[in-house]
């Protein structure tokens, strides 16, 4: 099987509670590492995304340690690559703040990498492709059956001038929503998506009228909630978070989630199967630290 991965590249510099602060590659970096190592060795991986000339080599090197990632859509650009300082209040809450956010992922550079089993885009940034792009994504691929798995992410945040990110609704959402097969939000971004005042059931109902298949909420260490359609009525199944006495890193747990989520509904075409296995892989991934804790994902999801 082969995945595309859409969505821009950081270079997170994580402040935590407590202890030295932590630089490591981020963003749409974490879902490309979680399906390299929980995907097949006979899998392939393309990311489409690009990155600083002066940062290029170094991430190639780093990303030849992956043998199923398939390097080609990785291109350079002038600008600086992304940094995003996240300050985090406690385990699991922060305050993040953007500066450099990359120009939008042309659809030139995603329209070669197209012929794939499935497709992850990630808004890392909210600015990783303009909806014009999605839409030609989205064109491409209907009549070939090939799932999008979509996670509005950063797109419901703005910008201050000192690149703090807050929280605003999206006037676009249902549009954003249109066509994807799976849609993926935290609470607080289901929350605050639609310019309208509505609940959490409310905005997945409304997604679901707009040939989406499911819609899974995240709720951190409470698991996560997946609505879908059964017979023209919305249904909701809750999936029970998994404990852990100590949460060593929330870093990058919504993005490895999507990955898993996407993995395996490529390979089940089941939500349920979907869901739980990715609750199951973004509950592990707190007890790994950075980007280089995941390679015990697989391991991890395994013994739990």
């Amino acid at each position: 099987m082969k995945f595309l991965v859409v969505g821009h590249l950081c270079l997170d510099v994580i402040h935590p509670v407590e202890g030295p602060e932590v630089e490591s590659y981020g963003g749409i970096y974490y879902a490309v590492a979680a399906l390299a190592f929980l995907a097949r060795p006979s899998d392939f991986i393309c990311p489409v995304f690009g990155v600083h000339k002066g940062d290029y080599s170094a991430l190639i090197e780093q990303l030849k340690r992956f043998p199923n990632v398939d390097t080609s859509g990785i291109y350079r650009f002038e600008e600086p690559t992304n940094r995003v300082h996240l300050y985090y209040k406690d385990k699991q809450n922060r305050i993040e703040c953007s500066k450099d956010i990359a120009r939008p992922i042309p659809y030139e550079k995603i329209r070669r990498h197209l012929s794939v089993d499935g497709i992850l885009i990630n808004m890392i940034s909210g600015f990783d492709l303009t909806i014009e792009t999605l839409d030609h994504i989205r064109l491409a691929v209907r009549s070939h059956n090939i799932p999008i798995h979509f996670d509005y992410h950063s797109l419901t945040l703005g910008a201050k001038a000192d690149h703090e990110r807050y929280r605003r609704p999206v006037e676009t959402w249902r549009r954003w929503a249109f066509m994807n097969d799976t849609v993926q939000l935290n609470e607080e971004e289901i929350g605050g998506l639609a310019v309208e005042r509505l609940t959490e059931q409310q905005t997945a109902g409304h997604l679901l009228t707009l040939g989406v298949k499911g819609i899974v909420v995240t709720k951190g260490d409470r698991g996560a909630t997946l609505y879908y359609n059964e017979h023209k009525k919305m249904l909701q199944k809750q999936f029970d978070g998994i404990k852990f006495d100590n949460i060593l890193d929330a870093t990058g747990c919504g993005d490895v989630f999507g990955a898993a989520f996407l993995l395996q509904y490529v390979k089940t075409k089941d939500l349920f199967a979907a869901t739980e296995f990715a609750n199951r892989v973004a509950a592990a991934k707190v007890q790994q630290i950075g980007v280089e804790g995941l390679k015990g994902l697989r391991d991890a999801v395994v013994a739990a």
